[in-house]
């Protein structure tokens, strides 16, 4: 359910955010949720404290409250052992709140890395079903309509017979996972992934061999091409195990770990 839906289905909706973090915490400063009467949107980190601000929520909206404030020391007197403390802002939320926590919720989309997953196979469609569920936008490309029809999972399927376009036109600071049909089309697209030099993640799908491979490929190429960067295998911490979930579940962590190291040095260059 999206933030829009939530709101619109719920008229009395309570906004519980962490204005204020000291030590360790569940959750960052500005992480909101968003409590009514029968349901929840967001997270503020789980545990007792979220216990405890969702009670608070939930009396308000049945007292008509308008506003309060928690301060709360994550030890043992919560059954919690965090050893920080958090202040919580809970609002009733007006219309102009509603507006405003969409126009956020707006931007924190648009704001998301992409996560190209190009080719639609057995590994492909396991790595949609996970990345489904990360703060990603990601997209699976295929040039075979049949293969994408197989994936459920709820991203964008993107029928490309020209993939190499679809590299182009990505925002920067994309990831690209290359897991074609065709040996030749890997090589191509991890090469037009390189090239663009501000992608945050480059992988293709194989083994040491291959990787050997790749790099004779580039170096045959004029000008040659440069491989640095280049993440192969994908998911080495899968070991022997080539099921494509286990692959899928080890390269989704390779990709989220850059990703976040990726955002995190962003955020530092900006201060």
């Amino acid at each position: 359910m999206s933030l829009a839906t939530f709101l619109e289905t719920h008229r009395s909706v309570i906004e519980t955010r962490l204005v204020r973090v000291r030590g360790s915490s569940p959750r960052e400063a500005g992480a909101t949720m968003f409590v009514a009467a029968d349901a929840l949107f967001g997270t503020i980190g789980g545990g007792q404290l979220e216990y405890m601000a969702i009670d608070k929520a939930r009396a308000m909206l049945r007292s008509g409250a308008e506003a309060a404030e928690m301060d709360v020391p994550l030890g043992p007197e919560i059954g919690q052992c965090c050893g920080g403390r958090v202040e919580l802002s809970l609002r009733q939320m007006a219309e102009a709140d509603r507006a405003q926590a969409l126009a956020a919720e707006t931007h924190r989309l648009a704001a998301l890395p992409h996560v190209y997953i190009l080719g639609a196979g057995h590994v492909g469609r396991a790595l949609a079903q996970l990345f489904q569920h990360l703060p990603v936008r990601s997209v699976l490309v295929d040039g075979r309509a049949p293969e994408l029809e197989l994936c459920d999972a709820d991203v964008e399927k993107r029928l490309s017979v020209m993939a190499e376009a679809d590299i182009r036109n990505a925002p920067p600071g994309s990831a690209f996972i290359v897991l074609t049909h065709d040996h030749a089309l890997d090589f191509l697209l991890t090469a037009e992934a390189l090239a663009r030099r501000d992608a945050a993640y480059v992988g293709l799908i194989g083994s040491t061999t291959k990787r050997v491979k790749f790099e004779r490929f580039c170096a045959e190429q004029t000008p040659p091409a440069d491989a640095t960067g280049l993440t192969c295998p994908i998911g080495a911490g899968g070991g022997p195990d080539k099921r494509p979930e286990i692959i899928a579940a080890f390269v989704v962590a390779e990709v989220m770990a850059t990703l976040t190291a990726t955002a995190d040095q962003a955020r530092e260059d900006a201060r």
